[in-house]
């Protein structure tokens, strides 16, 4: 889940200074780190180095992503006046570097490359507040004051979200994950009338371009019926709800991915074994699930713990039936 290299001691290196984003467009930078946690760990799928905000920082909004802290904007939107500032993204041009970084990745890879971007609410969350926020109170109160402009923002970033998984997949990406982090902190009202319909968009142009998708939010326990009737694959659930719940309200529609929570594994191993356990348990047996973190790898988490994880579900977990998965990602 997200880029389990962090974690490694041989990604800080070739990580080198600046901010994540300057490692991102070097493409033989981002293929390298791209590709340290699947020598290591011997995964099922890589995941492309990236970040959500990457079409937005290309397009010239104006936001950047501060070590420590995350993407912050140092002219926030407030109005429709700022919808100029997000330009059509022409990913040719200013994703180029994504673009090279995939087709260095297929080439050596021998199992699949998984693409991502973000949702228009998790973008939007960034732009509107300006920085990372616990309370999201700015974002919200845009899009129930300013419905006509909420809608516009929203779509422009759907637009930038399909531009670019569409090139990504055409570089080489064989699945894409549609990430809306910050999607849980909305009542599912709220999320139907002004959210679900610009992830639906993007999801539907993925189903046509004929791969797999994958939908995931941090906490979205109430929106999982939501979420799996979007036109996703795949679900991904945070450590939060079982597996077993999870089920129940996506009615078997779709696969689920997760959702082992990342501070447990810095715990001692037999404590760790016993959790990676339970949810293979949860899933009992169920043929739809990818079994992953849920959410990203935590930096300070031991790499050797990591192996150990990966090597369980790949015994214990095929075990259990032919189509259970074992981790893409970690």
């Amino acid at each position: 889940m997200r880029q389990a290299g962090r974690s490694l001691p041989e990604y800080f290196p070739i990580r080198g200074e600046g901010t994540i984003l300057d490692a991102i467009s070097h493409p033989d930078r981002a293929a390298e780190i791209t590709l340290q946690p699947v020598r290591r760990y011997g995964v099922d799928a890589a995941i492309l180095f990236s970040d959500i905000v990457t079409p937005v920082w290309a397009s010239g909004f104006g936001i950047d992503i501060t070590p420590g802290l995350g993407p912050e904007c140092e002219r926030p939107f407030t109005s429709a006046d700022d919808l100029s500032r997000l330009r059509p993204l022409d990913p040719s041009t200013d994703l180029w570097f994504q673009a090279e970084t995939i087709k260095t990745l297929v080439a050596e890879l021998d199992v699949p490359l998984i693409g991502f971007a973000g949702a228009p609410f998790t973008l939007a969350a960034y732009l509107v507040e300006g920085r990372p926020s616990r309370d999201h109170a700015k974002v919200k109160s845009l899009m129930i004051s300013q419905p006509d402009l909420w809608h516009q923002l929203c779509d422009r970033l759907a637009g930038m979200a399909v531009d670019t998984l569409t090139a990504q997949v055409e570089a080489g990406a064989s699945v894409v994950q549609l990430f809306d982090s910050w999607a849980g902190a909305l009542h599912p009202d709220h999320y139907r009338a002004y959210v679900r319909p610009h992830s639906e968009r993007i999801l539907a142009a993925m189903a046509d371009l004929g791969v797999p998708t994958i939908h995931f939010g941090i906490n979205t326990s109430e929106l999982l019926d939501q979420f799996a009737e979007a036109g996703a694959d795949v679900v991904g659930v945070d450590w939060r709800t079982s597996l077993v719940t999870a089920r129940q309200r996506t009615g078997d529609r779709v696969a689920l991915q997760g959702n082992l929570d990342p501070a447990l594994i810095l715990a001692p191993w037999d404590s760790v074994a016993a959790e990676v356990r339970r949810v293979l348990a949860d899933n009992n047996g169920h043929p739809g699930h990818i079994f992953n973190l849920g959410h990203g790898v935590l930096p300070q988490t031991n790499p050797e713990t990591l192996e150990r994880v990966v090597a369980l579900v790949h015994e214990e977990g095929n075990a259990d039936g032919p189509s259970i998965g074992a981790p893409a990602g970690v």
